[in-house]
């Protein structure tokens, strides 16, 4: 029997329902610069990928809108991070270049959408919007810190992706409006960052204010089973 007729139907359907929704952030990312993160966008997409999905495809890939557009976005750049990541010996490195790794690799993958990611993020700038941008943040961190092999599930685990999410979040706005070759300013900037706070004095206290400036439930996050 072949792979396909191999997998059940509820495997196939979400296989078939990240085709659909990978196809259709792609198709935002080359929209939002011109129409912004906006439902208009989500309709220009819709209607250039309507003979390969046909109507409603835009519902059918983010039935919440444009919040559950901005998730999916995020999460598509983070597995293209983690993918560029697995082409490194992240082993042979220091954990400090691990998550320096992780932060660049992440920012890459945005570089080709750089206008669309400058839109989605004035999106999650708004009113209302900061828990969001919040949630999606810590997720990249987490993701960054698993690939650079952390397995803490004491306070630790909070500790450190408490101390990345500022540095991830502040990297990545710095990059928006960076304009050296090569991003060569944004890497000094990483650079200068992850050496403040990966200095031992007063980690723990900075982890602790960086952890009571998320949104409340970020207090309450468990390590994923």
């Amino acid at each position: 029997m072949t792979a396909a007729k191999n997998k059940s139907v509820h495997e196939q359907a979400r296989d078939d329902t990240l085709v659909l929704c990978d196809a259709m952030i792609e198709a935002v990312f080359l929209h939002a610069p011109f129409d912004g993160w906006t439902p208009k966008a989500l309709a220009a997409a819709e209607d250039s990928l309507m003979d390969r999905f046909g109507e409603g495809a835009g519902y059918r890939a983010f039935p919440g809108g444009l919040a559950d557009m901005a998730t999916y976005a995020s999460d598509y750049l983070d597995r293209k991070m983690l993918a560029v990541l697995d082409d490194q010996d992240l082993a042979a490195m220091k954990v400090r270049d691990r998550v320096i790794a992780g932060v660049r690799a992440r920012i890459e993958v945005c570089q080709p959408h750089k206008e669309a990611v400058r839109r989605l993020l004035g999106y999650l700038a708004l009113p209302g919007k900061k828990p969001l941008a919040a949630r999606l943040a810590w997720a990249t961190c987490n993701r960054i810190w698993y690939a650079a092999g952390d397995n803490a599930t004491d306070f630790n685990y909070y500790t450190k992706r408490g101390l990345l999410f500022p540095v991830y979040t502040t990297t990545s706005l710095y990059w928006l409006g960076d304009e050296s070759a090569g991003n060569e300013d944004t890497w000094g900037y990483l650079d200068r960052r992850i050496s403040d706070v990966m200095k031992i004095p007063g980690y723990q206290a900075r982890a602790m204010k960086a952890l009571e400036n998320l949104p409340n439930p970020f207090r309450m996050l468990k390590r994923p089973a």
